[in-house]
């Protein structure tokens, strides 16, 4: 029996979470009290805001529902360590649609993890590996986690970086937001020692540490992260200019483009055209445009045309196309 009346409630809402109707004699027995003290404890939880519904019968019933607002959650030890380890998982490897917000959330449960249940996390993640990925580098999640921290914060964050050319420095930085661009992540931040603004690849980055030193928030030079992202990439000497036109209109492929790699307008003519830089691996632009899965043509630069048509001969030979044997030509 749980005698006491805090305990007994967080027991009460850790049941009442699962997605079921409980009767009010289960309760009683789950908690051991009489199912006159259930009542008062549900009418507890709805004075603190958790929308109980009550079903009338001869063993009356309970459940949680939808309300205004989401309610902590009570999690036991095992939902905690599944919900910690996907959110590792996903941290891990910069996959596009894994972005900022579940970075938070992985920083808010791990900090409120018990010691134990940490370890047992960390223990998995070790032992575990992914069949499939991003193909960018992989990130610690612990350097994700510090770094949301810190936005979220307003908090100074202190680290070792590591330049394309291999130098190193150390950065006091004010750090603004964590940007995702399907394979990287970027850190968006005021550098107080160059007194400007920068991005940092996070997988360049090393021993980030939280300071504790808050700052008020600075104003961008642009409206938002990703489009300040989109300009430092297309301002650097590797960064690719292009121009492609899809046989869709802008809304059809604004749904299956990322806004850093820029905004689609319609042409008149039934399709768009998709005007936009990349500083990474043009190989990697051209499986992304790819992907989109609308008809397409590379106006610009050479080096992507080149690139998508030797990408289109090397699927054409995999799939046995005009082989004896294989896939008639249509």
């Amino acid at each position: 029996m749980t005698t006491d009346t805090p305990a007994r409630l967080l027991q009460l809402l850790s049941l009442l979470q699962t997605p079921r109707e409980w009767p009010g004699g289960e309760l009683a027995e789950r908690l051991g009290v009489s199912r006159r003290t259930v009542r008062r404890d549900i009418d507890r939880l709805r004075e603190l805001g958790y929308p109980v519904q009550a079903t009338k019968g001869a063993d009356g019933g309970y459940r949680l529902v939808a309300g205004k607002a989401l309610p902590p959650l009570v999690l036991d030890d095992e939902e905690a360590v599944a919900i910690a380890v996907g959110l590792r998982a996903g941290a891990g490897h910069a996959v596009e649609g894994v972005d900022e917000a579940s970075v938070r959330a992985l920083a808010k449960l791990e900090q409120v993890l018990p010691s134990r249940l940490r370890h047992r996390v960390s223990t998995l993640q070790a032992a575990t590996t992914q069949l499939t990925s991003g193909d960018g580098p992989s990130i610690a999640p612990e350097t994700l986690t510090v770094m949301a921290s810190t936005v979220a914060g307003h908090e100074r964050l202190r680290f070792a970086y590591r330049d394309k050319d291999g130098s190193e420095s150390r950065r006091l930085t004010e750090p603004h937001r964590l940007v995702s661009t399907g394979r990287r992540w970027y850190l968006v931040a005021y550098d107080l020692d160059r007194a400007d603004w920068r991005t940092f690849r996070v997988d360049r980055v090393s021993a980030p540490f939280a300071t504790g030193v808050r700052f008020p928030p600075r104003e961008l030079p642009t409206g938002s992260a990703a489009e300040y992202l989109r300009q430092s990439i297309h301002r650097r000497r590797e960064a690719y200019a292009f121009t492609v036109r899809f046989a869709a209109s802008a809304e059809q492929v604004s749904a299956r483009v990322p806004a850093w790699l820029g905004v689609p307008e319609d042409d008149g003519e039934g399709g768009c055209v998709l005007r936009g830089s990349f500083g990474d691996h043009v190989e990697w632009l051209a499986v992304r445009l790819a992907t989109v899965g609308y008809g397409f043509t590379v106006r610009e630069p050479d080096e992507l045309v080149a690139r998508v048509r030797e990408l289109g001969e090397r699927l054409t030979r995999a799939a046995g196309v005009g082989e004896p044997g294989g896939p008639p030509r249509r």
